[in-house]
């Protein structure tokens, strides 16, 4: 398997431009616009009809797929298939390896520092649960959300409703960067890059030490001090 944050984007010109101010490594920009920060592939797509999700490559689906029919609508492609988890997140489903391998070991950590994968709100748990198992994540652990990951290293943190008291963009990647956060923050500030919210819920002096930003194309990005 082979695992592509999707993002779409207003124009593409916009969207590397944000990347690559955050230091993501541009490593394609012929059949498909790919960065990384060599955690996880970021694929741009400037079609007007991408959504914000996440898109798998595989031989074949058709197992999943009908697990997948009876809990949600499938639709199929000319490439496979898509669907959308109860919260609102595209997943794609590609049939046919991806012929992009990389080796990402050499590469540098963004800005954002310390990636630790999507985070997404559900307002229903269980059914979400299974659709994300169905397409091939493992639960590896719970404390106070459950997390899943799958054979290609993505993890997703899968939340409860009412349980983040902060603006939520599903789906939205997520940074822990403990004590090194306020120095981000402020390098995402020297960068000119706009801050959708800067959170002061969880500081008693009210400092903002946690925020969000947002590429062009509207995926969420949680920088937080946990």
């Amino acid at each position: 398997m082979q695992t592509f944050i999707h993002t779409p984007t207003n124009k593409i010109e916009n969207s590397l431009e944000f990347y690559k101010k955050l230091n993501f490594e541009l490593i394609s920009e012929q059949a498909l616009t790919l960065v990384t920060d060599g955690t996880v592939v970021i694929e741009i797509n400037p079609d007007r009809y991408a959504r914000a999700g996440v898109k798998l490559h595989k031989a074949n689906w058709g197992n999943e797929v009908k697990k997948l029919e009876k809990l949600t609508a499938v639709t199929k492609t000319e490439t496979g298939y898509f669907l959308s988890d109860t919260n609102g997140v595209w997943i794609y489903l590609i049939e046919g390896e991806s012929e992009f391998n990389f080796d990402m070991s050499s590469v540098q950590a963004s800005v954002l520092g310390n990636n630790m994968g999507l985070s997404l709100e559900t307002t229903n748990f269980d059914k979400s649960s299974q659709i994300w198992q169905t397409v091939g994540f493992i639960k590896t652990e719970e404390q106070g959300w459950v997390v899943f990951k799958n054979e290609d290293g993505l993890i997703i943190s899968l939340m409860q409703p009412n349980n983040c008291p902060h603006l939520f963009f599903n789906p939205s990647l997520t940074f822990f960067n403990g004590k090194n956060n306020p120095t981000i923050i402020q390098k995402i500030r020297d960068l000119g890059i706009l801050i959708t919210e800067g959170i002061t819920h969880f500081n008693k002096e009210g400092i903002v030490d946690n925020i969000i930003i947002r590429d062009p194309g509207g995926y969420g990005f949680f920088l937080f001090n946990d």
